[in-house]
């Protein structure tokens, strides 16, 4: 179903005439998917659907223009589109629809997103790379409005490099940069931050990306006017339009249903960004949305008469399908001959897609039902178990949630029984969630021998006369060796190149290793993240720098949908090594203080999360996730760059383990958690606490996510009976996140002989000043007394009250 050749090329008119009909012939195959599509949800099926209905001419064109090699970064109505390349079969369409779990019948995702959300295979089963150079490419869509903006910037911006930094090894990434992103969206999503974020920061950039606007003047229900300014977006962005004394953007405008302006326009649009890395914008006009937005609702309901007839006069497959027979390529029965044999294809493709879905869930209904049925027999409740029974049998489509909830609800009516058939209907259910459930929960991090969690420690090791020098020196060099060492590893972020940070960590690492490597960027943390995705995704190791902890929430929605789940959504067959490198804590002040903790650590679930206590430890961190496959967070100590530490002599070669923790202090009386630069009050606060009789033990986490792998806390307190967890987060913030893992994960509550115990920060942001610090985050004081209260409960006569 492939269309990639160029029209503009020496055709024959026989051959010419081949390539539009078999065009044709795609766009009435994806518009039949979108009618079924919805008829399965409307009948219960699926469960939802959105379509690229309206949208197949345009998607068909640009399907022509892309090569082996680009990528897409789309959103959700491009199925024409990845027919079209060859990457998205009827059959898989409704595989889709259907969320079968089965990764080779529905390739998209595995059931795990629903259908329109696309994607192409870059990993082989091991996690190695395939040659991405020679196929077609995309990544995996998200439904988050524009979220699909900030990532292509960052797969256009990896041709920039792969073209003009030397000493990188392209095989398998790249042909000479010559790589195009191509990016869609839909004209109302353009309203969204994180459109123009992406067009100025593109602009600013000069990258090779291609982003197609596809205008149907609505936006759900809501019209145009109500969107953008002049209710025309390329109208609006005209001051991005290059010229021959500024650099900007080329900006095209076709109608949506004008198959050879389109397709010329298309060629036009990648032979610019290809051969000169200028961005192209290319706004589509004139579109339709026959069947509306979605599933959930009809377009009757918010368009008129007049539009809807405008809409079914200018449909594009309709429009296509005159200037076929205009043109006399084919007559109009040729084209019901075409049309026909589609309908018939994409209905034995829903049928195909259904009964190899449904299959398997029917072999396992009747393998519940002929356990069931002797414990009916043989059950004091048995009456009960026959409805279940009947229930079941009477099911003609199950899901396997039909079939575990009522096996599941047997077992209450057996609870005071004991006999084999029980026990045979025990190990089904166990049976069946421990094949199943991974097909909901794997790969939210590599499960191949790139997983960080593999990377051993490598401790660091100092001369006898080791040197005393500024933390931030310790980055320095340890980032100096990176670059030195692995060519593909690029930082970019806020005064990150030419002052080398603000912190000074990168100090003269621009001037060393080039603009492109150690680069600066605009304040828009948004496409930084999406920078490094893009990036990550094409084989890149980037490192994202946000200049502040809470900078990050600008990008927490990119983090989040789209980082955080590359590795799940895709089922192992992408992956975004991204490492983002920020600074915070015990800052004194409302902001870059650390309080977000607990509401980031909780959003980006698929990345780790990494609080290293120094800058050691940090340049160890580093080191080891560029070794590994998952993304990841490192926060250093914003008050930790001028401390003095040791400098290492095997500085490049030091691997901090993640998801370890390690114990400082050895004590008896009590464990004491913290991390970042609360651990260090802690550390001072101990030697107190030991003068007056209290021996804690102190453990610095290191690793939020990944938690405590080898649940070496539990085993402090299996020792010391207490435990008290100390953070600088809000009430209810990491601190609980850490109670939850020690208590519920590590099952520590068989050991305490004491309430366990949170001391954390205030419910408000720190206030400014020492005072300010004092007064809202854990002082010296705070952890003393806690500790100390802690002892006086345990034994009063030894630890009388303070006060």
């Amino acid at each position: 179903m492939q269309t990639l050749s160029d029209l503009n090329n020496n055709l024959s008119f026989e051959d010419f005439k081949t390539e539009v009909l078999n065009d044709y012939r795609t766009a009435v195959i994806s518009r039949e998917c979108s009618l079924l599509g919805r008829r399965e949800v409307l009948t219960g099926k699926a469960k939802f659907g959105i379509f690229g209905d309206g949208k197949e001419v345009p998607q068909l064109a640009m399907a022509k223009a892309f090569q082996k090699g680009d990528w897409r970064s789309g959103y959700y109505r491009d199925q024409t589109f990845m027919m079209a390349i060859g990457e998205l079969t009827p059959t898989q369409f409704f595989s889709g629809l259907y969320a079968n779990t089965n990764l080779e019948l529905e390739p998209m995702s595995a059931g795990r997103q629903m259908g329109g959300h696309f994607v192409t295979h870059s990993l082989n089963d091991d996690g190695s790379w395939k040659d991405l150079s020679n196929q077609y490419n995309s990544s995996a869509d998200i439904s988050p409005t524009a979220g699909q903006m900030p990532r292509l910037l960052g797969l256009a911006q990896a041709s920039k490099i792969f073209r003009n930094v030397k000493g990188i090894n392209t095989a398998n990434f790249s042909n000479q940069g010559n790589e195009v992103a191509w990016g869609t969206i839909g004209n109302a999503s353009t309203s969204e931050g994180l459109f123009f974020e992406t067009i100025n920061a593109a602009g600013v950039l000069q990258v090779p990306m291609v982003i197609s606007i596809w205008d149907d003047e609505y936006g759900i229900s809501v019209h145009a006017k109500h969107q953008t300014t002049k209710e025309n977006i390329s109208e609006i962005l005209k001051g991005f339009q290059r010229d021959k004394h500024n650099k900007g953007f080329e900006i095209l405008r076709v109608k949506g249903w004008d198959y050879a302006n389109l397709v010329e326009t298309y060629q036009e649009a990648g032979k610019i960004a290809r051969d000169e890395h200028v961005p192209v914008l290319i706004h589509v006009l004139e579109l339709t949305q026959p069947q509306g937005h979605s599933t959930s609702g009809s377009h009757e309901r918010y368009k008129d008469a007049e539009r809807l007839e405008w809409e079914a006069d200018h449909d594009c497959n309709l429009k296509m399908r005159e200037w076929i027979i205009e043109s006399g390529i084919s007559t109009n029965e040729g084209l019901i001959e075409i049309e026909r044999a589609a309908k018939r294809d994409v209905r034995e493709a829903k049928k195909n897609a259904w009964n190899t879905f449904l299959r398997p869930i029917t072999k396992e209904q009747q393998e519940l039902i002929s356990i069931l049925k002797p414990i009916a027999k043989i059950s004091a409740n048995g009456v009960f178990i026959s409805k279940i029974v009947e229930n079941l049998s009477n099911i003609d489509e199950p899901t396997r949630k039909d079939l575990l909830s009522n096996a599941r609800r047997t077992l209450r009516y057996l609870v005071s029984e004991t006999f084999e058939e029980k026990r045979k209907l025990q190990i089904w259910i166990d049976t069946i969630i421990e094949n199943v459930q991974p097909k909901f929960s794997s790969h939210l991090y590599s499960q191949t021998q790139g997983a960080n969690i593999r990377i051993k420690e490598i401790k660091p090791t100092f001369d006898d006369e080791a040197e005393l020098v500024d933390g931030r020196i310790i980055l320095r060099d340890n980032f100096d060796a990176i670059f030195k060492n692995y060519p593909k590893a690029l930082i970019f972020g806020e005064d990150t190149g030419n002052i080398g940070d603000v912190n000074q960590g990168l100090e003269g690492l621009q001037a060393k290793y080039g603009e492109l490597r150690v680069a600066d960027t605009g304040i828009r943390e948004a496409t930084i993240l999406g920078q490094g995705i893009g990036m990550a995704l094409r084989g890149l190791r980037p490192i994202a720098e946000i200049q502040y902890l809470d900078y990050i929430l600008y990008a927490l929605q990119i983090i989040s949908d789209d980082l955080a789940t590359t590795h799940y959504r895709t089922k192992g067959k992408q992956k975004a090594p991204l490492i983002i490198r920020t600074r915070g804590h015990r800052l004194e002040g409302i902001w870059h203080s650390g309080s977000q903790m607990g509401g980031i650590l909780n959003l980006i679930k698929g990345v780790n999360l990494l609080v290293p206590r120094n800058m050691t430890k940090a340049a160890g961190f580093y080191n080891s996730l560029l070794l590994g496959d998952d993304p990841a967070i490192v926060v250093e100590c914003l008050n930790g760059y001028r401390l003095k530490e040791k400098m290492p002599n095997n500085l490049s070669l030091v691997k901090t383990p993640i998801g370890v923790v390690e114990t400082i202090k050895e004590g008896t009386d009590i464990t004491l958690v913290s991390y970042g630069s609360t651990l260090r009050i802690v550390e001072q606060t101990a030697k107190d606490l030991l003068a007056a009789g209290i021996d804690a033990e102190i453990i610095d986490i290191q690793s939020l996510i990944p938690f405590d792998l080898n649940h070496d806390i539990v085993k402090s307190i299996a020792k010391t009976n207490r435990v008290m967890i100390i953070d600088e987060d809000v009430p209810g913030g990491a601190s609980a996140y850490i109670l939850d893992e020690i208590l519920n994960r590590q099952n520590a509550f068989q050991y305490l002989d004491s309430a366990p115990k949170t001391l954390t920060a205030k419910s408000h942001r720190p206030a400014y000043g020492d005072d300010g610090d004092y007064f809202s985050k854990p002082s010296a004081e705070d952890i003393y007394e806690a500790v100390y209260a802690v002892m006086h409960e345990t034994n009063p006569l030894k630890f009388p009250k303070l006060r």
